[in-house]
């Protein structure tokens, strides 16, 4: 069971300095405010948990059941609504978290969605090598052989495709610096996904 986690959205990235003059460079996350829209706990869902909105949805582009959801802890219908498995008797139903639940120094893993890059070979998709780019040669960028097999290719052979738009975490990440006020977190390196998605920030299982 993680101890904490909170919802956010990536800004972007810059660099801060340390006072020996070292470079970090860090990604810019506006961490909360999260609402919690529900409680789960082991008599009525078998498991516990608390589930976190985050960003304000207009009212127009929510359906019913979602006003009625989220009407229960007081808030408006939210955008990007994810589950922590945390101890939920520590939490209240409508209760706001803030970027200040972590502290500088401490270890997260950051979930989103990786870049799309659309349909690509298997050059740029798997890392493949490129042939012969000499005269006389047919094989450039292809995916070569499917191997000594009939009628067939064997699950998993590394060919072209949709690359990217995967979920990917990121784990061990250092919190270098937390503004309470403006919901900033500064995260050691880069996170996944494009300028503006959405991220599942939770602390380090690992550390």
């Amino acid at each position: 069971m993680t101890a904490k986690g909170i919802l956010g959205k990536k800004l972007g990235m810059t660099q801060v300095f340390t006072p020996e003059g070292i470079v970090i460079p860090v990604t810019v996350v506006e961490a909360g405010p999260n609402v919690v829209l529900q409680k789960k706990d082991l008599e009525t869902d078998g498991y516990e948990a608390i589930q976190l909105g985050f960003g304000d949805k207009k009212e127009n582009n929510a359906i019913k059941p979602e006003k009625g959801h989220a009407k229960k802890a007081n808030a408006t219908p939210k955008r990007y609504v994810k589950e922590f498995r945390v101890s939920s008797g520590e939490y209240e139903v409508g209760q706001e978290l803030k970027a200040d639940i972590f502290a500088e120094g401490e270890f997260v893993d950051v979930t989103g969605t990786s870049k799309g890059k659309g349909f690509q070979g298997a050059i740029k998709r798997h890392g493949q090598r490129i042939g012969p780019k000499s005269h006389g040669s047919h094989y450039h960028r292809s995916p070569g052989s499917m191997g000594a097999i009939v009628n067939r290719v064997f699950k998993g052979k590394k060919l072209p495709g949709h690359m990217g738009s995967e979920t990917v975490t990121l784990q061990n990440l250092e919190v270098v610096k937390v503004d309470a006020e403006k919901n900033i977190l500064l995260v050691k390196g880069s996170i996944p996904g494009a300028k503006n998605s959405f991220v599942k920030i939770q602390a380090s299982i690992k550390k």
